[in-house]
């Protein structure tokens, strides 16, 4: 029951992943104002963090109550650990400093700021980190699959 339940999480986890980046990508192409398009994009990003830091957690947990300390060595406790570390880095640290970037621009949009070259840039970067969330989350997929 525990690993069908997990199956339910990873499903709903990189499911959200990918649909996020993908409603992102349609918000853009279809309201013409970028900072509202953004702000709905940032609350979706936003949630998935939160759901991505529970269900990662939950897995984890499952794991080493099946496998204990063993389950260290597992593909699986390293792909779901190495997400987890980029949940909390593209959030908490990557996004944080973006959301400082806006402010500092105020009253000005930021990317008519002097900021623009270097929102861009922690932007950039925040989308790749992103990517490989959602290419990890789709190994994650894969492996569950073979278990």
């Amino acid at each position: 029951m525990l690993r069908k339940l997990t199956g339910l999480v990873i499903t709903f986890w990189v499911g959200g992943l990918w649909i996020t980046g993908l409603s992102a990508s349609i918000l853009f192409d279809t309201i013409s104002d970028r900072q509202l398009a953004g702000s709905v994009a940032g609350q979706l990003f936003e949630m998935v963090s939160y759901i991505g830091i529970a269900s990662g957690l939950l897995l984890l947990a499952q794991r080493f109550v099946e496998f204990g300390m063993p389950s260290l060595k597992q593909r699986y406790v390293w792909i779901v650990g190495t997400m987890l570390l980029l949940i909390l880095v593209g959030y908490f640290g990557i996004q944080s400093h973006l959301a400082q970037l806006k402010a500092d621009a105020f009253p000005v949009e930021v990317m008519q700021s002097d900021y623009a070259k270097q929102f861009a840039i922690w932007h950039g970067i925040s989308g790749v980190i992103y990517l490989m969330e959602c290419l990890l989350g789709a190994a994650l997929v894969l492996i569950s699959w073979r278990e």
